[in-house]
């Protein structure tokens, strides 16, 4: 399968490494975080996935350690249908102390998934399980 990508910031190149089931994404431009205050950090890359598929963008084991910083919305999830050319990517940030990221830092990570199949929920007295 080949998914394109549009890079938005003269950032490196995204690398797929062999056995990974993640890819890391990189902050693209240098980055001041004050403490507390909400940024959504630019990842310089617009993607374009392919229909049925979502990503899920999470930090890397490392983010907090090194900078304080949690992902705001705790899972980010980018659905196919943002994939214009001026969809940047970003990672949606709440520092807990004041950090710089510089630029190319590896912050975050991202897998793509399929999309969840459609099903009905069927209300029922009794699931007939062990508990």
């Amino acid at each position: 399968m080949e998914i394109k990508i549009k890079y938005l910031e003269d950032i490196l190149p995204i690398e797929i490494k062999d056995g990974s089931d993640w890819i890391d994404l990189r902050c693209a431009v240098r980055t001041e975080l004050k403490a507390g205050q909400y940024a959504q950090i630019p990842l310089g890359v617009a993607i374009q996935l392919p229909d049925g598929y979502e990503a899920h963008v999470v930090p890397r084991s490392s983010t907090f350690k090194k900078y304080g910083v949690l992902l705001a919305n705790g899972v980010g999830i980018i659905d196919c249908s943002y994939c214009g050319d001026n969809d940047q990517w970003h990672f949606l940030a709440y520092p807990t102390r004041d950090a710089v990221i510089e630029k190319n830092e590896r912050i975050c990570q991202f897998r793509i998934i399929k999309n969840q199949p459609e099903f009905d929920l069927v209300t029922v007295d009794v699931l007939g399980n062990p508990d």
